[in-house]
């Protein structure tokens, strides 16, 4: 990739980036109401964890294997990330439309863990894309404007089934059936998804490689099955310092987050509201109001992320002090919610887990890309998710429901304790790195 890499505007880095208003459509919902649709379907709590787990054990093998692939791709018009973000979104698109009309689990579970996949084939080269074209003195502001829309497709996915029962679109349903207005939600973030990737393929030029006969050279010395995964896994083994330290960060943040996925409408449905059986019209109106007070994290996220792209743009910030306090802001969120009074307080909860939110999609991603060969970006962007998707795994596979009954007791509501401890250990391992080229501007 050239590296003489021009300081791009805000409108510019926006465009680049605007796809991920789409991947943020997508993972809302996902995360907002897949657990709403498994319960609807007939799971138990204490199931919905595991049925989770393809998605995360696809990403395991996806991420590395696209973020490879993009890097030795390379075409005169379509560039080198973009055939991965259509690909990616085509998929997403059919997967999200097609969820809510599940009749059984193992559809509904099949159906997320498509949705996941297509995502991921997505989403990791959208990272790797604002490493190729922003200098190392945008690259916190480029991951920042990134999480600013990420932060505003959080907030609206989450509110889109409360904005359809508000129109009139009916919100419960037969037995054994998702009901109208989830959807209506997920058919309009299928569209968005969509249209939003697709705006960012058309006004987005990509660099090329910086010596085109190097680079058409080397990939054929290395073409194969065999070669490329033999590639991906010495990459593994020598991966930087730098994403080690970063995925301990990474291991306890997105533990705590996927516990919050799983667990936080059963949770709060049945804490705060007292609601407990899914068909009854007491339940889904509570569980709308779950999905608007998680909106609130994706819209304190937006404006975070105006604030520190503010910041960035103007003076050089400490990343890891920066992230530290923000994942401790977060936790204590979390656990503030097992000890509220009234409903309304969850804005105030969810507020500090915002603040955790838009540093988590950023800080790491800044941080890593001042470590990072720039012709491995998007492999390396790709392994750095096995220290998103591990953690899941091991949640889904057991450690949640483990770890909150053993540490907190049987109530659903001590998952939220767990994501909060989780979330302050995530904010001191920080500590862990010392880099100065990571850690700052």
């Amino acid at each position: 990739m050239t590296q003489n890499k021009k300081r791009l505007s805000f409108w510019q880095i926006w465009n680049m980036s605007f796809g991920f208003l789409g991947i943020q459509f997508g993972f809302a919902l996902q995360g907002g109401f897949m657990s709403r649709i498994f319960q609807t379907l007939g799971a138990d709590k204490d199931a919905i964890p595991f049925l989770w787990i393809a998605a995360p054990l696809t990403g395991l093998l996806v991420q590395p294997i696209v973020g490879y692939l993009s890097d030795r791709t390379w075409h005169p018009k379509f560039g080198r990330r973009k055939p991965f973000f259509f690909i990616g979104a085509v998929f997403s698109t059919i997967a999200l439309f097609f969820a809510p009309y599940s009749s059984a689990l193992w559809m509904a579970a099949g159906a997320l863990w498509i949705l996941d996949a297509s995502i991921n084939i997505s989403m990791e080269p959208f990272r790797a894309l604002v490493a190729d074209k922003l200098p190392d003195a945008q690259r916190s502001y480029g991951f920042v404007v990134q999480t600013l829309i990420i932060g505003i497709g959080t907030w609206i996915a989450s509110n889109l089934p409360l904005m359809m029962t508000q129109i009139g679109v009916p919100n419960t349903a037969a037995e054994g059936v998702v009901p109208d207005s989830v959807k209506y939600a997920f058919a309009i973030g299928a569209l968005v998804l969509f249209c939003s990737i697709l705006y960012t393929i058309l006004t987005t030029d990509e660099y090329p490689p910086e010596d085109l006969e190097e680079f058409e050279k080397e990939k054929s010395l290395k073409k194969g099955f065999f070669s490329g995964f033999g590639e991906i896994i010495r990459n593994i083994s020598e991966m930087p310092t730098v994403m080690k330290q970063l995925g301990v960060v990474q291991f306890f943040s997105w533990f705590a987050f996927f516990t919050m996925w799983s667990f936080a409408t059963p949770a709060i449905t049945e804490h705060i509201f007292g609601a407990t059986d899914t068909t009854s019209l007491e339940y889904n109106n509570a569980a709308d109001r779950v999905g608007n007070y998680l909106g609130t994290y994706g819209l304190v996220s937006m404006f975070y992320a105006l604030i520190l792209a503010f910041v960035a743009s103007k003076i050089k910030i400490n990343r890891k002090l920066l992230h530290m306090v923000s994942l401790i802001a977060g936790g204590s969120g979390f656990i503030l919610i097992y000890f509220i009074s009234e409903p309304w307080m969850l804005h105030i909860c969810f507020s500090l887990v915002g603040i955790a939110w838009a540093s988590i999609l950023s800080m790491p991603y800044a941080m890593l890309s001042s470590s990072v060969e720039p012709k491995k970006m998007g492999v390396y962007m790709g392994i750095f998710n096995m220290f998103i998707v591990i953690p899941q795994i091991i949640a889904a596979l057991g450690g949640v429901n483990f770890l909150y009954k053993i540490l907190f007791g049987e109530a659903v509501i001590n998952t939220m304790l767990l994501a909060g401890t989780l979330l302050i250990l995530a904010g001191f391992s920080n500590l862990l790195v010392t880099d100065r080229r990571a850690t700052h501007d």
